[in-house]
């Protein structure tokens, strides 16, 4: 089940699987989902979720200490985990990850892979650009993306 509040970048829905977060929507995804949790009671992981987002939003939090379980295809995962390991206000490029991950030449498949990413923002995927520093490709657009990575860089310093 989803649950759906509105926080400093638009309302965001968060949902869980067994104890676990297992999606994070953006604003403009949120907007076309259905079946919030509006009548019950968000569990106590989601509302944990929600404190550390809005913390992380204030520049309060730099780093998530949530349970995870994004579902995806292993080479999906192994590039998730990679994300994890991008430092708070730091960026790499897909180049950079699909080193990480031992595959060099899958730059598109890591680009796949991030596109796909269930929990952004828990999972950085938005702390990922482009080999030649460009913002390219973020679930919600490149003006969130970069709003993302301008808050990190204020409160990395």
């Amino acid at each position: 089940m989803l649950f759906k509040r509105e926080t400093a970048i638009g309302p965001i829905a968060i949902g869980e699987k067994d104890g676990f977060i297992a999606y994070l929507h953006l604003p403009g995804e949120t907007a076309r989902l259905r079946n919030f949790g509006a009548t019950d009671e968000e569990p106590p992981v989601v509302r944990e979720a929600f404190r550390q987002l809005e913390l992380y939003l204030d520049g309060a939090l730099k780093k998530f200490d949530l349970p995870l379980k994004p579902e995806g295809t292993p080479f999906m995962r192994k590039v998730w985990d990679a994300l994890l390991t991008v430092p708070y206000g730091v960026t790499a490029s897909y180049k950079d990850i699909a080193e990480a991950v031992g595959s060099p030449k899958a730059v598109r498949a890591v680009g796949l892979a991030n596109a796909r990413n269930p929990i952004a923002i828990f999972i950085p995927c938005h702390r990922i650009i482009g080999s030649s520093g460009k913002l390219v490709g973020f679930g919600g657009g490149l003006e969130l993306k970069q709003r993302l990575i301008d808050l990190e860089a204020r409160h990395s310093r």
